[in-house]
């Protein structure tokens, strides 16, 4: 029992990672629909960002701020600069795009900070809070969790509680009806990469520390299996990448302990192929409305 409860408690602190990861892609889809396979790198060109100015000032806080800035900035520039000069309505293109931004972006963090791995330290203390004899959520872990849950509550209420929320759900589902009324299209998209960007910074930010450490392709993993956490929660779906993401850290952290950490990816893998044998669209994609 006492073996359950830690992974438990980890795989929540996991799971919020996935979950605030997933939902940048979401996030992306709905504004653009495309998804964005450099959000990773961009991801990733943000932390390094964050890693210099901790190393220069020594503050986590300042290096915090600065990743989710670069994020932000590296989101609106890569919408502006290259997606949208691309047709709307041919993801080919975006998608060979996206690629190649990957491959630019990740061979440029190379040459200039190097292959090799970099230690993150992180702010708080990874040992496990020891409760009635059972190892729980470390500091960190439980950082981890807040930081991930706030930024997931601000962005609902963004989209369902605010008038700028409003404009950015009508750009994504009616943008010519929207255009109509007065909303300006294309600064609703660029805003939704700019915040989709941030928040993935934020994922990379927050699992770096518990990995080997910061390298060009720190994130691959990370985006690997938060698409599956995407897919399985529905693409149009900000709840369901929310549970979809708990649910699948979860999975992998109980697997991992019981089984064994190669068998982790198959039972993500296996989730998947079922979800989309009996529910191509995802758990929480919203029913298409009959037209005839």
């Amino acid at each position: 029992m006492d073996r359950f409860v830690f992974l438990f408690s980890a795989g929540l602190a996991r799971g919020a990672v996935l979950a605030l990861f997933a939902l940048s892609l979401v996030i992306v889809w709905r504004a653009a629909r495309v998804v964005n396979f450099a959000q990773a790198a961009l991801a990733v060109a943000a932390v390094y960002a964050a890693f210099a100015v901790t190393a220069a000032t020594g503050s986590y806080s300042a290096g915090l701020a600065a990743g989710l800035a670069s994020g932000a900035l590296l989101g609106a520039l890569a919408e502006r600069g290259l997606m949208r000069r691309l047709g709307a309505n041919a993801p080919l293109p975006g998608i060979i795009v996206a690629i190649g931004l990957v491959m630019v972006v990740q061979a440029g963090l190379a040459i200039g900070f190097g292959p090799e791995h970099r230690p993150m330290h992180p702010p708080f203390s990874q040992r496990p809070f020891v409760i009635g004899g059972v190892p729980v959520l470390s500091p960190y872990d439980l950082f981890t969790l807040i930081a991930a849950g706030v930024v997931m509550g601000g962005l609902a209420l963004l989209f369902n509680r605010s008038s700028l929320g409003l404009q950015m759900r009508a750009a994504a589902f009616a943008p010519e009806t929207a255009r109509l009324l007065g909303v300006r299209v294309s600064r609703m998209v660029t805003l939704g990469w700019t915040l989709a960007v941030a928040a993935a910074s934020l994922a990379a930010l927050l699992l770096v520390p518990n990995e080997l450490g910061l390298n060009p392709h720190a994130a691959d993993l990370l985006f690997v299996n938060a698409f599956a956490v995407a897919v399985i929660g529905g693409l149009d779906s900000p709840a369901g990448a929310l549970i979809a993401g708990i649910g699948v850290g979860l999975l992998g952290s109980l697997v991992t302990g019981y089984v064994s950490a190669s068998a982790s990816p198959l039972a993500v893998l296996a989730l998947l192929t079922l979800v989309l044998l009996v529910r191509p669209g995802g758990l929480f994609a919203a029913k298409e409305a009959r037209t005839a």
